[in-house]
């Protein structure tokens, strides 16, 4: 299954970029879509519109805590926090990487320079609306898709965690690798 053409597929169908990651691999994390979307619903838009955390980073990371993450009251807890805390910090490097960032704002301000120097039609108005922090969504139009980096963001954001994903498990089941 590709995770990330599934992911830019819910994108386009008006979900967030952190619901549409999310639902991607709902046939690893087995959650239905309506709870897939209301967990992730608040994570679009930076967190809430915020333009902090990537909306699709953040999709990754409640993914990636689904199949590996820990219990805090385990007898292996302090450890496994650890093991956690390194391999999201991976995959931040991982999607820093490919993206520069992994916060909304400067994924954004990327764009809209990508924008202006492709010579594109990115005004100020344009600029202002896509790191606006208002609650208020910015409408799903045309322009909209091919103004914002998100679709893209969702779809190889998707791609490097499954292909983390599958590295994790290559390495702990050696006879896969046969």
């Amino acid at each position: 299954m590709d995770h990330g053409k599934l992911a830019k597929e819910y994108f386009m169908k008006g979900y967030n970029c952190s619901q549409a990651v999310l639902l991607a691999f709902s046939d690893k994390t087995g959650l239905d879509e309506k709870t897939a979307a209301k967990l992730a619903s608040s994570f679009g838009g930076g967190m809430g519109r915020m333009r902090e955390v990537c909306g699709a980073f953040s999709g990754m990371l409640l993914v990636f805590g689904m199949l590996h993450g820990y219990v805090a009251t385990d007898e292996t807890a302090k450890n496994d926090k650890k093991v956690q805390y390194e391999r999201v910090q991976e995959l931040a490097k991982r999607f820093r990487e490919e993206f520069g960032s992994i916060i909304c704002r400067e994924l954004l301000t990327g764009s809209a320079a990508k924008q202006i120097s492709a010579g594109e039609r990115a005004d100020n108005e344009q600029i202002s609306a896509m790191l606006s922090d208002s609650a208020v969504p910015t409408e799903r139009t045309e322009s909209y898709y091919k103004k914002r980096p998100c679709p893209e963001l969702v779809e190889e954001g998707a791609r490097i965690l499954e292909s983390y994903l599958e590295a994790l498990e290559r390495n702990s089941n050696p006879s896969k690798n046969m």
